[in-house]
């Protein structure tokens, strides 16, 4: 009998019942008074006058009129630099002790996000309460003494003066507490390994030493990973090595586009949670089995702020128009797609996230990501976000029985037409234009905008087949400091230029 599991388990079961759920807006309410009380005699606090918007009779309408939105660039250039320059009391009190490094997604370089103490402390309470969760998961007593795969970037931070930088995963991972380390693979001395190649060929050497319950991390890593583990110890799938795993918190992307090929890896399905951990803060958990969708954290120095992800709002480049009007919790409504802002105890303020989110239960504050507001791909009045693409792409896979893990699309000019020109992670043998065929008449019946635009500027879809080993060579290929860069699911023209040119020189070594 799991006497341990069985001890762990009633303690959450216990904690669960006597930890009550807080009033959502009286929560962040609270939030973004301690949020303003906090930073006042900073230089933003001042620059904006926070003692002003606390004395004001209404300090969530106050906020939102005398603060401006920023988008990380913005932020940067008219105060973050001066964090970056050694400057104390910026945005926050004091100077942070970490910089989480972005892949730079919806930008040309990595960003540099500062990590707070307070930070630290917010997505150490937020991982408790998802552990809490499980207590809904109806999981074994056994499964709460596994250990737990956490992939992320390496935990060898870099030290910079008085502070350290590294992938938020890396950062999370080496403030790891004590009495969780014993659960914890691939252990610090693996986890550290700068180089991803490296890594994951010590974790694959090392996987018949571990019993592992769970896995956490970004879904292309993990099956990169389990492909490894998979080959170098000659298996079938990955519960001929972990028959114990269960769980897989999956992060950082949707995991719906990577389901087909992640579960083709196993040997019998696992319970997948969504988890809401970016670079800004630790937003979202998923609490309950019967929903994918994931319950927004209100009660843990993030403050959240909802625009209407409408083509009207949203700049070229993914930024917000200055008067596009927002909502607040207390007004958002179901199933509509909102550009997230945030406020956190970083000193991010009404700060762009870069995600579009919609809202499955407004009662329950759960979300679903939908998407990016620079992967917003309307060229043409096209209005495609990610999660059409996802959903269209999935249409592909059930329709022909195939597997496309990975995509990658760009509005391109053919003939001095305008195009859609997709690249599709496949192996199929149905031909290209069977492909485009199926794909734009799925895009058509989802989104009338897309239909409208297809009468219109834009004359077709062209489609490219590529080895789905293609998409992870390209990372790796753009990867920062161990660990691996997202891939664009819309790319702009100079990219897809490079894409492109890296496809052709690799298309016979990648195959």
């Amino acid at each position: 009998m799991a006497i341990v599991g069985s001890i762990i388990k009633s303690l959450i079961d216990l904690r669960d019942n006597l930890v009550s759920e807080p009033d959502a807006q009286k929560a962040q309410k609270e939030v973004l008074q301690k949020l303003l009380k906090t930073a006042k005699n900073t230089a933003f606090g001042k620059h904006y006058n926070f003692e002003a918007i606390l004395d004001s009779g209404d300090i969530s309408k106050t906020f939102a009129q005398k603060v401006p939105y920023f988008d990380y660039h913005k932020l940067e250039k008219d105060w973050w630099h001066r964090v970056h320059e050694g400057e104390e009391n910026i945005t926050w009190p004091g100077r942070p002790p970490y910089f989480a490094l972005s892949s730079g997604t919806t930008g040309k370089s990595s960003k540099r996000i500062p990590v707070t103490t307070e930070m630290l402390e917010a997505i150490r309470k937020a991982g408790i309460k998802q552990v809490s969760a499980l207590s809904n998961f109806d999981l074994p007593p056994d499964f709460f003494e596994k250990e737990i795969m956490m992939l992320g970037s390496s935990t060898d931070l870099q030290s910079e003066g008085d502070h350290k930088e590294g992938e938020i995963s890396g950062i999370s991972a080496s403030n790891i507490p004590f009495w969780f380390r014993g659960y914890y693979k691939p252990g610090d001395d693996i986890a550290k390994i700068e180089e991803w190649d490296e890594r994951v060929q010590r974790i694959a050497e090392n996987a018949k030493n571990w019993d592992i319950g769970a896995l956490s991390g970004i879904p292309s890593w993990l099956e990169l990973m389990m492909k490894k583990v998979i080959e170098y110890n000659n298996l079938e799938n990955i519960h001929d090595i972990w028959p114990n795993l269960q769980v897989y918190a999956s992060g950082g992307v949707a995991f719906e586009p990577y389901e087909k090929s992640f579960n083709a890896l196993l040997g019998h399905p696992v319970t997948v949670i969504d988890t809401y951990l970016a670079s800004e803060g630790f937003l979202a958990i998923q609490e309950r089995p019967e929903t994918n969708a994931m319950k927004l954290i209100l009660d843990n120095g993030i403050y959240f702020e909802f625009v209407p992800f409408k083509a009207e709002y949203i700049n070229q480049d993914g930024s917000l128009v200055e008067d596009a009007p927002v909502i607040s919790l207390a007004d958002v409504k179901e199933d509509e797609d909102y550009v997230l802002l945030i406020s956190t105890v970083s000193g991010a303020w009404r700060y762009l996230i870069g995600d579009t989110i919609k809202f499955t239960d407004v009662a329950r504050k759960e979300i679903r990501i939908t998407g990016r507001t620079k992967f917003f791909l309307n060229v043409v009045g096209s209005q495609l976000s990610v999660n059409k693409m996802n959903d269209a792409v999935q249409e592909l896979e059930e329709r022909f029985d195939i597997k496309i893990p990975e995509f990658t699309l760009a509005a391109v000019r053919i003939d001095g037409e305008f195009h859609h020109h997709w690249y599709l992670g496949t192996e199929t043998d149905i031909s290209e234009e069977k492909l485009a065929d199926a794909l734009d008449e799925s895009l058509k019946n989802a989104n009338k905008n897309y239909r409208v635009a297809r009468s219109k500027a834009l004359k077709g879809i062209k489609v490219s087949k590529v080895h789905p080993g293609m998409f992870p060579e390209w990372n790796a290929a753009n990867k920062k400091k161990g660990g691996q860069v997202k891939m664009e699911k819309v790319m702009n023209e100079e990219k897809f230029a490079a894409w492109e040119k890296f496809v052709e020189e690799n298309r016979n070594r990648i195959s």
